[in-house]
């Protein structure tokens, strides 16, 4: 389906910056909870013509599922999938996420207690129970027998059929805003689709990723604002924007790992700063009109959180190359840290951890001790609590637990 060799096997410096991402992910929230942290530890408010680093790792999460869909689907394609399935599995893999992510989200707003059958605390987890049966494993191989599927497929639709919602509870579960796992489902498939249709093409993506940028301009524009069905049409200008930021990060893999082309690693680099200053340059063009926001999923924001990653990227690339090069003698080739490895293998896993037990605490009523709200001890229990939860994921993973969709 596209003519591109990339490099095969396990990428270790891809593998380390998903890990990373995660784990920062998982911190960063963590502080959320926390008073009194300076403004760069926390998220810029909307109308904040600025962002601050962890504005950024939204951004780097979509950036790194960008930068496994070459590999992703070049595997499958070996694996002798043809078009129509290549197609099926991506659209099962987004929309599955979607769905998690409308579960999650409904969980933390828009629910009517008072008219809920049962805690949205035990709702949520069994939301999760649902998604664990339907693409989880407990022994480390494929999903659970077909039984264990299909009861979580109809525990989603008992769940749905008893969510109430709106001010009087007459309502049923929404979209809301996806939910982070949503809008990165979304950002999959658009990424995806970009690939296949411009056949693994840097020339073909870049022009998609300027699409991206371009269809959240015009969203904006007066004719657009006045008719309903144009407005319809170009609804999804957040989705576009998070979309193309998964384009980067395939770019960013085709620059750095396709073998179609021989390259020496000087030239790769040169041509991921090129890349960056590129996407630095259309961000600060393009800023005046659209100030940066990660809430309001500006360009600006996008470009600029997008120019981070490759030079993020790249130096962590040219990290490993410096060290496998030093390390030439010794016997075993350069691995993981055991903990970054398991979040690297089950970041969907790990990510999910922490919203388990969140719920399982509300449903106990339990609460963190006081001194996780307060600097500097919180923002030291959050990157604890990160480790911990990546620790948590090496042992059961390593029994083999998964949930991989």
């Amino acid at each position: 389906m596209f003519g591109r060799h990339l490099r095969a096997g396990r990428i270790a410096s891809i593998d380390i910056f998903r890990a990373l991402t995660v784990l920062v992910m998982i911190t960063v929230n963590e502080w959320h909870r926390v008073n009194d942290l300076p403004a760069w530890m926390l998220h810029m408010p909307a109308d904040v013509d600025a962002m601050s680093f962890v504005d950024v790792v939204f951004p780097a999460f979509l950036f790194i599922v960008g930068m496994s869909i070459p590999f992703a689907l070049q595997q499958r394609l070996k694996a002798g999938d043809t078009p129509r399935q290549l197609l099926l599995h991506v659209l099962q893999r987004g929309l599955s996420l979607v769905l998690i992510g409308v579960f999650m989200v409904n969980a933390e707003d828009g629910f009517h207690a008072a008219s809920m059958p049962m805690p949205i605390a035990l709702w949520a987890l069994l939301s999760y129970v649902a998604a664990f049966a339907l693409w989880g494993s407990l022994r480390g191989g494929p999903a659970l027998a077909g039984g264990w599927r299909l009861a979580g497929v109809a525990l989603f639709a008992l769940l749905a059929w008893l969510y109430r919602g709106a001010p009087d509870g007459s309502g049923s579960m929404t979209t809301q805003w996806w939910g982070i796992l949503g809008l990165i489902g979304w950002a999959y498939l658009l990424g995806c689709m970009a690939f296949l249709l411009c056949r693994a093409r840097v020339g073909g993506l870049l022009l998609a990723l300027g699409l991206c940028m371009a269809y959240f301009v015009l969203q904006r524009l007066p004719l657009v604002q006045s008719s309903d069905w144009l407005r319809l049409l170009f609804s999804q200008d957040g989705n576009a924007v998070h979309g193309g930021l998964a384009i980067s990060g395939s770019i960013t893999a085709l620059i750095f790992f396709d073998q179609t082309r021989a390259r020496s690693m000087a030239q790769r680099l040169g041509l991921a700063l090129l890349f960056a200053a590129a996407l630095a340059v259309l961000a600060g063009l393009m800023r005046p009109a659209f100030k940066i926001s990660k809430i309001y999923a500006t360009p600006s924001w996008a470009l600029y959180s997008a120019a981070a990653c490759v030079l993020i990227f790249a130096a962590l690339q040219l990290w490993l190359e410096w060290r496998q090069r030093t390390a030439a003698t010794s016997v075993a080739a350069p691995r993981l840290p055991g903990l970054l490895d398991a979040v690297a293998a089950n970041p969907l896993l790990a990510y999910l951890t922490p919203f388990v037990v969140e719920a399982l605490m509300q449903l106990l009523h339990w609460v963190w001790p006081a001194f996780t709200r307060s600097a500097p001890l919180g923002v030291m229990f959050g990157m604890a609590y990160a480790v911990a939860v990546a620790a948590f994921v090496k042992f059961i993973a390593a029994r083999g637990v998964r949930l991989r969709i």
